[in-house]
């Protein structure tokens, strides 16, 4: 029911001429999305907070948060915005090997050639 004076999308559609698709499409082109803008920065804020964290892990961190995010939108918007994740180093060289101590020699190695 509709209060008097007032036009529904249709009628106002129908009125010029343009489909209520169209009307949708371009309205939504002209103004940005609050709630898609918000859902950016909650992504952009998660992923500086962990930065060693995937896709899957900041999605769920979102989902936690009260957010519905899928992966696939997480890793776009990441992709975007180039925040990719920093990876752990896998190994770290710990040996000092320019020493002056008394090295001997292996052997098990030795056995082995003989």
């Amino acid at each position: 029911m509709q209060s008097q004076g007032v036009l529904g999308i249709e009628r106002m559609c129908q009125a010029t001429g343009v489909s209520r698709a169209g009307f949708y499409r371009s309205w939504e082109e002209k103004a940005p999305d609050e709630a898609a803008m918000a859902l950016r920065d909650a992504i952009q804020r998660a992923s500086v907070e962990h930065p060693r964290y995937g896709a899957a892990k900041v999605a769920e961190v979102l989902r936690r948060s009260g957010l519905v995010v899928s992966v696939a939108r997480v890793q776009r918007v990441r992709r975007e915005d180039n925040l990719l994740a920093v990876r752990r180093r896998k190994f770290v060289v710990t040996t000092d090997s320019d020493h002056e101590f008394l090295v001997y020699p292996n052997l098990v190695s030795m056995a082995v050639k003989n």
